[in-house]
């Protein structure tokens, strides 16, 4: 859920989902993104941003505490939950309700789904969902849209596949959204039977008329496919060792495997990879993924001058 962003006539301090977002409003982040991508400003000159990382990661938390710097403003953080007060037992709403006098803005990234919503009836502070748990990660998509744009020179028309862990992947959700927004012209689900993509994203999908196709087998997709959005299997979204053992290397993409696609080609990973794309795949020019996590920076800094400045 999107509340109180600053853009247009709007006025909105909270970023939960991409359900709630329009069209006009990814259009103008995306716009602010590239503006940003040369400079240093002081939007948020003398503002604190709280960036709590309740659940491990490099590139959100990073280009988040970097967004918030590039515009001016300073950053407190916890990086491990192991060294904040939840580790003796306080409640979320507890962490929050003391965050907010300590921050402007409070970006959360959180292991269970829904706890954002749930965080977010404890502040009026403009408050960032950076990830909770397999449900959304709306700055991240945020950013995939941007780089399908600058990559693939647009949006409508595209062919995107994602691939992988598409039951827990919460970018998958998250981005599925956002292309609801636009005229794809076919989403693609590639994965093992356990990992299907959730129902409800196929109905939507139904809804909007978008076309559509779930399917096992990568190769035979692959000449279509202008975006190819690899996910790992994610370990620790498993109860059972075991079941992850029997899925990981489900997907592994090989140059064999890109050179049958199309020139064009762009591959995206939110990242970090563990074996479903080999080092070989690097430096093909078909390879956006670094370029995707550099953008990051810029769709961050993006969202963050809209609520906070």
């Amino acid at each position: 859920m999107i509340r109180k962003i600053k853009l247009y006539n709007m006025k909105r301090t909270q970023l939960i989902t991409t359900a709630d977002l329009r069209k006009e409003e990814v259009e103008f982040l995306m716009k602010e993104a590239d503006k940003l991508r040369t400079k240093r400003t002081s939007d948020l000159k003398g503002r604190i941003v709280a960036t709590l990382f309740l659940e491990p990661s490099t590139r959100t938390r990073l280009s988040f505490e970097s967004a918030a710097q590039r515009l001016g403003g300073s950053v407190i953080t916890i990086a491990d939950p192991e060294t904040s007060s939840l580790k003796k037992g306080e409640s979320l709403a507890d962490t929050i309700r003391v965050v907010e006098k300590y921050a402007d803005i409070i970006v959360m990234r959180h292991p269970k789904a829904g706890a954002a919503e749930e965080a977010i009836k404890y502040t009026k502070k403009p408050f960032i969902n950076a990830g909770d748990g397999a449900n959304q990660h709306p700055t991240q998509s945020l950013l995939d849209i941007y780089t399908i744009k600058r990559e693939s020179g647009g949006i409508d028309g595209k062919t995107v596949a994602f691939i992988g862990d598409l039951k827990y992947g919460r970018t998958v959700h998250s981005l599925t959204h956002i292309l609801c927004l636009y005229k794809p012209a076919k989403i693609i689900f590639i994965s093992p039977k356990e990992l299907k993509v959730p129902a409800e994203y196929i109905a939507m999908l139904k809804k909007k008329g978008i076309k559509h196709l779930e399917t096992t087998d990568l190769e035979s997709a692959m000449p279509e496919i202008d975006v190819l959005y690899m996910t790992r299997i994610q370990k620790e979204r498993f109860e059972k060792e075991s079941e992850y053992n029997k899925l990981k290397g489900s997907y592994i993409l090989t140059p064999k495997i890109v050179k049958k696609g199309k020139k064009s080609l762009r591959i995206l990973h939110p990242l970090p990879r563990v074996d479903e794309i080999t080092a070989d795949v690097d430096d093909m020019p078909q390879n956006a993924c670094f370029r995707q996590a550099e953008n990051g920076v810029y769709m961050r800094m993006a969202i963050l001058k809209s609520l906070g400045a």
